[in-house]
């Protein structure tokens, strides 16, 4: 504690320091949600400074516990914590609330503010990231720790509030939660029983759950009735949470939104709006917080500060893992990489061979079974890829040999999800962005619209996570129209940061998944197909180039026009190149299996794939309007543009248009006009 201060802060003192903090940052922007920090600042308290496992000198300490701010709109709650514990946070970027360019963005985003784990805002999805986590901490203390020497042991805490509840997705991944028995999850409700549309209790009127039996029903232990504005009670909560290890806990908080404003708390303009000067002063002169905006005496800051502590408790980690590397280096040198995102030094090598071994089969097989194939090639030199699927393991083919299923006790490298896309997705975005593990999903290319939010959240945060689209046109069959995919693919690509493969065959398959395990900066969703695709011949030279998302398949001299095509469609590009020779138009063929890579090379690479002024025809069965950009309003695409139908796959081809024969027509038709 500062020497000059005349006393020690009080709880109440804390609690406060996070409630003004909150109310004038909010009030500054003219924008934010006061109410949640002002009611959960009591919680925060007995977590974050009698709880917490934190050192706000090293936010990545790999042992670290993990907090989720699932109610995202309530940042101003983390950033006041992470201000006053001593991250790198400085009082003006609270002053900066959200305003362009701050470290304080509207909602907590990670990879801007420093103690930020994951980004939130969209509710039910940060209470999945949490299930993620822990999930991985469980997964990690069961390969690294060793009789004597536990290097891995931590808790991932979260808080949510009656929208996190209300979201369908919070649903799926606490359930799973419950079957794994996360011992070492902890979730703290905020149950102030208001949301943005009601105002003193009216939250009745269309949410009634009884939660704490939705949460027994999971196989949760829950702690109900606690009163969240009392320290000391959260803390005794917190305790039999962190007591119990075969059970997720959830400590049920009766709260006050709002609590300190003599007219605004529990109501629901508390929520999503400033206080208002005139509300902020009557809450400076109830609460008798006699400071101005943004200032913060020395003895509440001494109360708050973890540096200490913090470095302390890194220090004392540190001595037990150099301990741990004496007696384990292998192990050590392993965990290391793992948690710095590093791949295993012979990858590369293995990853060369795969293909080479894929190209010199040159094997007619769906590109779902080549994924599959793959997986054997590279499991076994990747051991952070922890695989999954949404209740369809058999169809996505997302299992290999080396997959050892996660079960309620011990460890694996395979989730079977249920029929759970969303809470899946989001789960994995907790896996990622926990560290030591690279993510893989699996579910059908039509379902990715259920787990669209999440998909978006792995491109926000740059997340290494690898989705397994499977079934993913009409070439599906006779499922019918509402599992065969026509717009997903487009809609995935115009995701900023999500990078697509729909690969030919088994050799693009074999590089589609290498690009995406080495991939560091964001997600990669692979679509594969459930039909046979024939093997497409090229030459040794031309394999290099797949990685660069397009590329010149086959050429001919002098080629008089372009035709592009992805996935299973390729093989019609080719003969239709094949039959336009045949009637002497030579024509140059181009996989594009990657577009948004293919998009990120060099201009002069796509100008000596795509020749400018050269005509094109582009085929892909999917809606047509993507294709434009590259072939233009002269050139022609051959697509679907309706919903499919329930027929065999070669019946369906045929009924829409999508040949060989359509493709020649389109080609030549170009020409003529061009």
């Amino acid at each position: 504690m500062d020497p000059q201060s005349p006393q020690e802060a009080s709880d109440g003192d804390l609690a406060n320091a996070i409630r003004f903090l909150s109310m004038d940052a909010v009030q500054a922007a003219k924008s934010g949600h006061p109410g949640m920090p002002m009611g959960m600042a009591e919680i925060a308290v007995a977590l974050w400074n009698r709880t917490l496992r934190h050192n706000p000198a090293n936010p990545h300490w790999a042992d670290r516990d993990r907090f989720v701010l699932s109610n995202g709109h309530g940042s101003m709650l983390l950033y006041s914590l992470l201000h006053l514990t001593g991250y790198d946070l400085p009082i003006d970027e609270l002053k900066r609330f959200r305003q362009l360019h701050s470290k304080t963005p509207g909602h907590p985003e990670v990879g801007i503010t420093p103690g930020v784990e994951t980004t939130t805002g969209p509710l039910g999805q940060g209470v999945s990231n949490a299930v993620g986590m822990a999930i991985a901490e469980r997964l990690l203390a069961a390969e690294f720790n060793k009789p004597g020497h536990t290097i891995v042991d931590h808790h991932t805490y979260v808080f949510m509030g009656d929208g996190c509840m209300m979201e369908g997705i919070s649903h799926e991944s606490c359930s799973l939660a419950g079957t794994l028995g996360l011992g070492k999850l902890v979730a703290f409700y905020d149950d102030n029983g208001i949301s943005i549309d009601s105002e003193k209790g009216k939250i009745k009127s269309w949410f009634t759950d009884d939660v704490p039996k939705r949460f027994a029903a999971y196989g949760w232990q829950v702690i109900p009735n606690v009163d969240g504005h009392d320290v000391a009670a959260v803390h005794r909560a917190i305790g039999k949470a962190k007591r119990e290890t075969a059970r997720p806990t959830l400590i049920c908080c009766k709260t006050i939104i709002g609590k300190g404003a003599p007219t605004k708390a529990n109501t629901g303009s508390a929520h999503g709006a400033p206080l208002g000067d005139k509300e902020i002063a009557a809450t400076r002169e109830a609460l008798g917080w006699r400071y101005p905006p943004f200032v913060i005496p020395q003895e509440i800051y001494a109360g708050w500060n973890a540096k200490r502590k913090g470095a302390r408790r890194e220090s004392e980690w540190n001595k037990a893992f150099a301990a741990y590397a004496a007696a384990f280096p292998a192990e050590a040198a392993e965990f290391k990489r793992r948690m710095a995102g590093d791949l295993p030094e012979q990858f590369s090598a293995t990853l060369q061979a795969a293909i080479g071994s894929a190209n010199s089969k040159a094997e007619t097989i769906a590109t779902r079974k080549a994924s599959q194939n793959t997986l054997e090639a590279l499991g076994p030199a990747v051991p952070e890829l922890l695989g999954g699927s949404a209740d369809l393991a058999t169809s996505n083919l997302t299992m290999w040999t080396g997959s050892k299923p996660v079960a309620h006790e011990g460890g694996g490298n395979y989730l079977f999800y249920g029929v759970r896309e969303f809470g899946m997705s989001a789960i994995m975005n907790g896996l990622a962005a926990h560290g030591g593990f690279i993510p893989y999903g699996g579910t059908f290319l039509t379902f990715s619209d259920y787990a669209r939010n999440a998909l978006r959240m792995a491109a926000l945060m740059k997340l290494r996570a690898i989705w397994v689209f499977t079934h993913d046109s009409i070439g599906l069959g006779e499922d019918g129209p509402t599992h065969q995919s026509v717009e997903h693919a487009a809609c995935l690509r115009l995701m900023p940061g999500m990078d697509v493969w729909r690969p030919c065959d088994t050799v693009e398959s074999v590089v589609a998944w290498g690009c995406a395990i080495e991939r560091r900066d964001g997600p990669s969703s692979l679509l594969l197909s459930r039909q046979n695709i024939a093997f497409a011949p090229r030459e040794e030279a031309v394999i290099a180039s797949i990685k660069r998302g397009g590329y010149v398949l086959s050429d001919a001299p002098d080629a008089k026009a372009a035709i592009l095509a992805t996935g299973s469609e390729v093989p019609l590009a080719l003969a239709a190149q094949k039959q336009l020779a045949e009637s002497g138009v030579a024509t140059r063929v181009v996989s594009m299996p990657s577009t948004n890579v293919f998009d990120r090379q060099d201009e002069a690479y796509r100008v000596s794939v795509l020749p400018k002024g050269l005509p094109r025809v582009a085929v892909e069965a999917g809606v047509t309007d993507f294709w434009r950009k590259y072939v233009g309003l002269e050139g022609a695409v051959i697509g679907i543009d309706r919903y499919g139908e329930s027929a065999p796959a070669e019946e369906l081809f045929k009924f829409f248009g999508i040949t060989t024969e359509a493709v020649t027509a389109a080609v030549k038709q170009v020409l003529s006009s061009h």
